[in-house]
C-alpha cells in the first residue's frame, strides 16, 4: 500500500534525496560515506531501493579493485620501492633545482598512474618539504604541484584512480564494453603533460608561505625541554606560573606544569605554583646555562628549584592521513604526554590555527599537528598512530629485499590487464593476496592501508545509483535535456558533461560524481544518437581533475594545511589547471572516440 502511494513520485523523491546528499556533501554537516549512508538508507524505508538491490551491489568489481589496489600501493611503501626515489629526488635539488623540479612531478604522474594517489601524496610530502629546503624556496611552491601531478597521472591509467574504475564499473553495468587500462592514456598523457607544464610555467600564481615544518626545522635542533621541582624554600610558590619572569623570558617558553603526575597546561595561565609542581620548560643550550649560573636551578647553587633533568627537543609537523590512528579522537583523551612525553602546541586545519579549542577537536584526515618532544619519543608516537612527519622524509625499517617482489606484482597486474588475461578485480586481488603471502606487507598493515571510508562511500552511492535506475531518474533527466542538446553538436554537449561533472566533483566528492553523472552521460549520449563511450571518459577525466579547491579532492586535503594555503591559493593555480585540461580533453576525446 505505502509502496504504491509513492510509486508515481519515486524519481521525484530520489531527485530530492540526491540534492540533499550533494547539500550534505557540500555542507560536511558529516563524513561524506555516512551522509551517502543515510541517503540509501532513506531509499531503503521507502522500499525505493531492496534489500536485494543493495546486497546486489556488492557483487559490483570495484570496491575490490581499488581494495586490492590500495594493498598492492601499501606493500610499494613498505618494501621501501619508492624510498630510493625519494633519495634521488632530493639529491640534486641544490645544484638543478628546475630540472629536479622536473623529473620530481612527472616522476610522481608516472607512479600516480599504478598506484593509489593517497599514500603516494602521503609519502612525497616530506620529500617536497626536504627538496623545497635545498632549493632555498618555500614549500608552498612545491606541495600543490606535488598533489595535481598526482591527479593527472591518476587520469592516464584504469587503475590509476578510484574514480576511474567506478566509472567504468558503473559504464558496464549500463551495458558497455569495459575499458581497456591504458585506453584512456592518449587522453591522459597529454593532460599530464600540458598540466605539467602549465604548473611550471604558472608558478607565480603559487603562493609565498611560510608553513609551520619550516619553521620548526630551523629551530628543532637549538631547543632543549627541561623539567624542574619547585621546593618547599622556593620564592616560587605562591606565584601565578604565567608572572615567574625565569619561566618567560624570550628564549624560555613555559610548556607545562605537573601536579601529582598530572598536567595542568590547558589552565596554565591560571595555575598558582606549589611545592611539588614540576615546572616543563623549552630553552636553548644558552639560557640552559644561563639558568644554572643565575641560580634559577640547583645544579648546586640556588635552592630555589632542583633539577629533574632535561633532553633534547624537536617541534615537528605531523600529518593526519586516511589510515591514522587517531582519527576521530581528541588530544585530550589521547594524554599524549603521558603516552610518549610529548606535547602538542597547535593543531592546523584548513588554513587556519584552532588554538582555542585544539584540545577537544576531534581529528581529521589532513589536519596537521605541531608536536615538541624528544626526537626518539617523537618517532615512537609517529610510527604507532601511522602519522606523517612533514619536516623530513620518513626514517623507518623497510623491507628491500622484498621491494622487487612487490614492483613485480604491480607490473603483473598491469601486463594482465593490458592482455585482457582475467577482469582487473581478479587481478587486484590476487596480486593483494601475493604480497601478503610474501609477507611485503603484514596483514594488519594492509587492512589499516585500505582507505574503508572510500569504500563505505562507494557502496553506499552504487546503492543510490541503483534507486535512480529503479525509478527511472536517469531517463527523466535525459528527456529533459536531449529536446535543447540536439539542436547543438556533439562536442558541445560533451563539454556540457564535462563541465557539470567538474562543477560538481569541486563541491562533492568525485566518487559521488561518477556513480550520479555517468549514466546521465550515457542516457544522453544514446538519445542524442552518438557514441557514449566519450561521453564516459569525459566524466571520468572532469571527475578526477579537481583543482579549484583543496576538498574536492583527497589529495588536495592532505597538501592543504602542510603548505599552509589559504583556499584561494587553489582557485589561483587551479582556475588555470581546470582550464588548460579542459581545452585538451575537448580536443583529444574526440580524436580518441569518435562521436
Amino acid at each position: 500500500m505505502f509502496a504504491s502511494l509513492i510509486e508515481p513520485y519515486g524519481a521525484l523523491i530520489v531527485g530530492v534525496v540526491i540534492v540533499g546528499l550533494f547539500i550534505a556533501f557540500a555542507r560536511e554537516w558529516r563524513s561524506p560515506e555516512v551522509s551517502a549512508a543515510i541517503a540509501v538508507s532513506v531509499l531503503i524505508l521507502l522500499n525505493i531501493v531492496s534489500v536485494d538491490d543493495l546486497l546486489g551491489v556488492l557483487s559490483n568489481s570495484a570496491p575490490a579493485t581499488i581494495a586490492g589496489m590500495f594493498v598492492i600501493s601499501a606493500a610499494l611503501v613498505r618494501t621501501g620501492a619508492l624510498e630510493s626515489f625519494a633519495g634521488w629526488a632530493t639529491a640534486g635539488a641544490k645544484k638543478h633545482p628546475y630540472r629536479s623540479l622536473l623529473s620530481f612531478l612527472v616522476a610522481i604522474a608516472v607512479m600516480s598512474a599504478f598506484m593509489n594517489n593517497t599514500p603516494l601524496v602521503m609519502m612525497m610530502i616530506p620529500v617536497a618539504v626536504a627538496m623545497a629546503r635545498s632549493m632555498d624556496t618555500p614549500a608552498s611552491k612545491l606541495l600543490i604541484p606535488v598533489s595535481f601531478s598526482a591527479i593527472l597521472g591518476g587520469t592516464c591509467t584504469l587503475i590509476g584512480t578510484s574514480t576511474n574504475i567506478l566509472v567504468d564499473s558503473v559504464a558496464q553495468r549500463s551495458g558497455l564494453e569495459p575499458f581497456h587500462i591504458f585506453e584512456m592514456a592518449p587522453v591522459g598523457i597529454a593532460i599530464a603533460v600540458a598540466g605539467i607544464v602549465t604548473m611550471l610555467l604558472a608558478r607565480g600564481l603559487l603562493p609565498d608561505r611560510t608553513t609551520v615544518s619550516s619553521i620548526s626545522h630551523s629551530e628543532s635542533s637549538k631547543k632543549f625541554v627541561l623539567e624542574a621541582v619547585i621546593e618547599d624554600n622556593s620564592p616560587h610558590v605562591g606565584k601565578k606560573a604565567r608572572e615567574v619572569a625565569a619561566f618567560n623570558r624570550s628564549d624560555r617558553q613555559l610548556i607545562d606544569v605537573l601536579r601529582a603526575s598530572f598536567s595542568l597546561r590547558r589552565h596554565i595561565h591560571d595555575v598558582v605554583l606549589q611545592p611539588g609542581d614540576v615546572v616543563v620548560l623549552r630553552t636553548s643550550v644558552a639560557e640552559l646555562l644561563s639558568m644554572k649560573e643565575e641560580g634559577d636551578l640547583n645544579i648546586p647553587e640556588s635552592e630555589h628549584m632542583q633539577s629533574l633533568g632535561s633532553r633534547s627537543s624537536s617541534i615537528v609537523e605531523v600529518l593526519m592521513g586516511p589510515s591514522s590512528g587517531i582519527l576521530g579522537k581528541t588530544l585530550k583523551h589521547l594524554r599524549l604526554r603521558r603516552r610518549y612525553g610529548v606535547y602538542p602546541l597547535a593543531l592546523h586545519r584548513r588554513g587556519a590555527n584552532l588554538a582555542e579549542r585544539f584540545e577537544t577537536a576531534p581529528i581529521e584526515v589532513g589536519d596537521t599537528l605541531l608536536i615538541e618532544g624528544a626526537p626518539e619519543d617523537l618517532r615512537r608516537m609517529v610510527e604507532d598512530y601511522d602519522l606523517v612527519n612533514v619536516s623530513e622524509p620518513a626514517e623507518r625499517g623497510f623491507r628491500r629485499a622484498r621491494a622487487p617482489i612487490a614492483i613485480g606484482v604491480l607490473i603483473a597486474v598491469v601486463v594482465g590487464a593490458a592482455l585482457g588475461l582475467m577482469p582487473i578485480a581478479g587481478l587486484a586481488v590476487i596480486g593483494a593476496a601475493t604480497v601478503l603471502a610474501t609477507r611485503c606487507v603484514e596483514p594488519d598493515e594492509a587492512v589499516q592501508a585500505v582507505d574503508w571510508r572510500i569504500l563505505g562511500l562507494i557502496i553506499a552511492m552504487l546503492g543510490v545509483g541503483v534507486g535512480m535506475e529503479n525509478v527511472g531518474l536517469v531517463e527523466s533527466i535525459v528527456q529533459v535535456f536531449t529536446p535543447y542538446l540536439a539542436l547543438l553538436s556533439p562536442l558541445f554537449a560533451l563539454g556540457v558533461v564535462y563541465i557539470l561533472s567538474s562543477i560538481l566533483t569541486e563541491i562533492v566528492t568525485n566518487n559521488a560524481v561518477a556513480v550520479i553523472v555517468t549514466p546521465v552521460a550515457i542516457g544522453l549520449a544514446l538519445s542524442l544518437g552518438v557514441d557514449p563511450r566519450p561521453f564516459v571518459a569525459a566524466v571520468m577525466f572532469a571527475a578526477s581533475a579537481s583543482f579549484l579547491t583543496p576538498i574536492g579532492y583527497q589529495t588536495n586535503t592532505l597538501v592543504y594545511s602542510a603548505g599552509g594555503y589559504k583556499f584561494f591559493d587553489f582557485v589561483r593555480i587551479g582556475a588555470v589547471m581546470n582550464v588548460v585540461v579542459f581545452f585538451i580533453a575537448m580536443i583529444m576525446i574526440p580524436i580518441v572516440w569518435p562521436f
